[in-house]
């Protein structure tokens, strides 16, 4: 009878490793924040998205105007490259603050 016990002790731990396991794998989209100086309104956060949605591999470009912040959501298992991004910023005339992102946090323009 404890050697059943044991069993079913260990096939509910495995049970439990694997399902944590495929949590962790299930891991959200990783995605970029964008502080941009002066991105007063709709309309520069429209200017910038543009650009931003113009990369390769953008899914999705959300502004927070009001604490002027660009999210940049890349295609899933795609890196957008940081250089890239700064530089659409640039493009649509605006001066990027800090970019953070998976490739890291960069206060002056990334070199890749």
């Amino acid at each position: 009878m404890k050697s059943i016990a044991h069993i079913l002790v260990a096939v509910i731990l495995s049970l439990m490793l694997v399902g944590s396991q495929q949590l962790q794998a299930a891991s959200p989209v990783p995605y970029t924040t964008i502080h941009v100086h002066n991105m007063h309104c709709g309309e520069c956060a429209k200017k910038i998205a543009r650009k931003l949605y113009a990369l390769p591999g953008v899914v999705e470009v959300r502004a927070d105007v009001n604490n002027n912040i660009a999210y940049v959501v890349p295609q899933k298992e795609k890196t957008l490259s940081a250089r890239s991004m700064w530089e659409a910023v640039e493009a649509a005339g605006f001066q990027v603050a800090k970019l953070e992102g998976p490739q890291g946090t960069f206060v002056a323009k990334p070199t890749r």
